[in-house]
């Protein structure tokens, strides 16, 4: 009788399951059997994607022109959207043709990017805690995934003088993130100009991942990696919709940066995928030809939410302060709990689900991650809940 071989590739053995996946299978066995669960664990805008937006859709979706495949590069038109939006946001000049590639969500070009530009037994530098995507990209694609704690004595910024000099010769990619998930710190200019000079010094393609530039409070204003002198040169950034416009579902974002980079991560993306429907792209230019206002609005709703979180943990017994750009709160789990263990008593006992910082990587451990993405009643009565958990 013949064996059956393993079904399954060995790189899938490397990669433990998506953490919001299996934080999903949990909430849902607490839904069936009875409790309402109030989530607070992953980071997906409640609020609307603006009626412009929506309207633009629905008649693109009308016009049989954008029922066939679209251009794997993106239409011409959203490229010059993403490149003039750069312009007026950041006063970074993108050349529309060869340096901006849409990408089906930013997860989409962060997870391919180590597929194009690493090769195996390379090195790809990534930050712990993290979004998990950077280091099972690296795995995906061969490399050797090396992390950079994130420490809060050093405002949860990578201590670079602290990668060793064999471990840097050997990096092909580094990833940063500011505004940071999960910790919602933010980079200062100076520090984004010592990660350039650290990656040009040593020949390694800075990748930054910016989806929460626009979700900032009291004026201000999160930087673009290439407002730094020289970071095109060496760098790529990757941006979303779906923060911004509160259009996670839509899966709409790009990459760009220096152009040969951009054009072999395209060349990879054309043998994987067939472009982004049409339609959608058209909503996003509308998009990104506006907006302004309405994002304003959608963070004087995360300030206010903020506010009521860190009122209601500071009365329990934390130490919060609002955070200056993200949807997110970063807290210590009580002293007597590990991440999971309190995550675990949190959503067994009121029924929150909140997100156990050890997802993020082993420096995330002792820390736990809130989003205030819910709902304001929703969220009004998870911290009520939260204040029985000191009874």
């Amino acid at each position: 009788m013949r064996t059956t071989k393993a079904a399954g590739a060995r790189r899938l053995g490397l990669i433990p399951p998506y953490l919001f996946a299996e934080i999903d299978r949990k909430v849902q066995e607490k839904k069936r059997s009875g409790i309402d669960v109030i989530s607070l664990g992953i980071g997906d805008p409640d609020l609307p994607t603006p009626k412009r937006i929506v309207s633009v859709l629905q008649e693109a979706a009308a016009d049989a022109d954008n029922h066939r495949y679209p251009s794997y590069f993106g239409l011409a038109e959203l490229r010059g959207a993403i490149a003039n939006w750069y312009r007026d946001r950041f006063d970074v000049r993108l050349d529309p043709q060869t340096e901006v590639l849409p990408t089906l969500g930013s997860k989409d070009g962060i997870s391919h990017v180590p597929l194009a530009l690493v090769d195996p037994g390379d090195i790809v530098l990534a930050p712990d805690p993290g979004y998990t995507v950077y280091v099972t990209g690296a795995l995906m694609a061969g490399a050797e995934p090396y992390t950079m704690p994130l420490k809060p004595e050093n405002d949860w910024l990578p201590d670079l003088d602290a990668i060793p000099d064999e471990v840097a010769q050997r990096a092909r990619l580094m990833w940063l993130n500011y505004p940071n998930n999960p910790t919602a710190a933010v980079a200062d200019r100076k520090f984004l100009t010592r990660a350039v000079d650290f990656c040009r010094e040593r020949g390694i393609v800075l990748c930054h991942d910016a989806p929460y530039s626009e979700i900032a409070f009291d004026g201000y204003r999160p930087l673009s990696l290439f407002e730094i002198p020289g970071a095109k040169e060496i760098g790529l950034e990757f941006h979303s919709l779906s923060k911004t416009f509160n259009m996670t579902g839509w899966r709409l974002g790009w990459v760009c940066g220096r152009a040969d980079l951009v054009a072999l991560i395209g060349q990879l993306k054309t043998n994987i995928d067939s472009g982004i429907f049409q339609a959608v792209q058209w909503a996003g230019i509308e998009a990104l030809n506006g907006g302004e206002e309405e994002t304003r609005a959608a963070c004087e709703v995360y300030a206010r939410r903020h506010r009521l979180v860190a009122d209601t943990l500071n009365s329990l017994g934390w130490k919060i302060t609002p955070p200056r750009a993200t949807f997110y709160v970063w807290a210590p789990v009580p002293d007597g709990y590990d991440s999971i263990g309190f995550a675990s008593h949190v959503l067994d006992e009121v029924g929150v689900n909140i997100t156990p910082g050890v997802g993020f990587g082993a420096h995330g451990e002792g820390y736990f991650r809130l989003s205030v993405t819910a709902p304001d009643a929703r969220l009004a009565e998870a911290m009520k809940r939260m204040e029985k958990l000191r009874h």
